[in-house]
């Protein structure tokens, strides 16, 4: 529910913004990836990428290096999660183990207050 307020109350007006922009950059402009290039040698005159497009790909672009750089920023967090989930995996097994050997039922009495404290089951 909370999403879907968020949607009506922040994405769509956001949306709106855009498109007025779009529509108020229709505008051309010559696009050159060599900052050494003379003006006068670029292609002819009216002949270009409309202005918004040009900013939407540099926006988009910006958006997609940060979202990778974030991602290997955040990959020692991920192999520390991924070390303690099977640590944790490796730990459950060892106790089912431990109280198959003692005659306890897997899902059964905890075999001490630590059992308890740590709400393994």
């Amino acid at each position: 529910m909370v999403k879907r307020i968020v949607g009506w109350l922040v994405l769509v007006p956001l949306c709106a913004v855009l498109i007025a922009f779009a529509l108020a950059n229709l505008h051309l402009v010559v696009v050159n990836f060599n900052p050494f290039t003379p003006v006068e040698t670029l292609a002819a005159p009216g002949y270009g990428v409309p202005l918004f497009v040009v900013l939407y790909v540099v926006l988009l672009i910006g958006v997609l290096m940060g979202g990778v750089a974030t991602w290997f920023a955040q990959g020692p967090q991920r192999q520390r999660a991924r070390h303690w989930r099977r640590e944790a995996h490796a730990l459950n097994s060892e106790l089912e183990a431990m109280r198959k050997a003692q005659g306890l039922p897997a899902g059964g009495k905890p075999l001490s207050e630590v059992d308890d404290l740590l709400e393994l089951r």
